[in-house]
């Protein structure tokens, strides 16, 4: 069981095995909307509607799980008024999503280049003024933290109640500012950004579309406005985490369909 759910799981690197996506890749004909899954993720959570059917319970709080997982996207996979920039097609995830409004005005200060490198992967590195969505995973497995979402599951607990806590940053150079690195757990997140909005979805990533959708329950917490982060201490955290992250991963395109939708209430 739970190779079978890490074979689905394309939301930390993870490749999405499905016959939708091989035939999108090969230029067949799209197929329809994956209906009959789970509500999906990433969405608009200022549109509270949604026609999905399936219905699953809400995941405990954070503090009653396990931190299995800390990752972050470059620019917001979610959309809301505080973070509704679009950043573009993109390829492959990556310079797609979209953008704190606050990114286009910040002083010459924060956006004043840093030496080096800031957590660079295959699609470039972090730069100031850019936008990331973190995503801090828990899991109702009794499970130690670790990279990738396999760190959420285990042999005694292949199908676990998750919970995602999510803060969307701008990235600033400017050290009076959060630091990434005081961030550890979701008690540690900014408290005046907005009343966390919370939802029932699915896991992330640039391999998911709305035909290829993600088989996993996830309960979503998002919190609804950008906080500025110093963009040297997300450095040093890429530089060493007992995830292994090192890099910003690319993001899902929004889920608009309403059938592939949960009901925020």
């Amino acid at each position: 069981m739970k190779r079978l759910l890490l074979a689905s799981v394309a939301a930390l690197g993870l490749p999405a095995i499905s016959v939708t996506a091989f035939a999108a890749h090969h230029g067949e004909a799209p197929k329809a909307a994956c209906e009959g899954y789970g509500p999906q993720t990433p969405r608009d959570i200022d549109n509270l509607s949604g026609s999905n059917g399936v219905v699953f319970g809400l995941a405990p709080p954070a503090e009653e799980m396990k931190l299995c997982n800390v990752h972050f996207h470059k620019n917001a996979e979610h959309k809301a008024k505080d973070f509704s920039i679009y950043a573009g097609d993109g390829s492959k995830g990556y310079n797609s999503g979209y953008q704190c409004e606050m990114s286009q005005s910040l002083s010459k200060q924060e956006l004043k280049p840093i030496k080096g490198e800031v957590c660079k992967g295959k699609y470039g590195d972090l730069k100031p003024g850019d936008t990331i969505e973190v995503h801090w995973v828990h899991s109702s497995c009794d499970v130690k933290g670790g990279p990738t979402l396999g760190a959420c599951l285990s042999d005694a607990c292949a199908n676990p109640s998750l919970r995602v806590e999510t803060q969307v940053f701008t990235l600033v150079n400017d050290s009076s500012a959060l630091d990434f690195r005081d961030l550890k757990e979701a008690k540690d997140l900014p408290k005046n950004t907005g009343k966390p909005v919370e939802f029932l979805g699915s896991t992330t990533g640039p391999s998911f579309t709305e035909q290829v959708c993600s088989p996993l329950q996830v309960t979503w917490s998002v919190r609804p406005q950008c906080a500025k982060v110093d963009i040297k201490t997300v450095g040093k955290w890429c530089e060493g985490n007992i995830y292994n992250e090192d890099h910003a991963h690319g993001v899902r395109k929004l889920v608009t369909n309403p059938k592939l939708l949960s009901e925020i209430k």
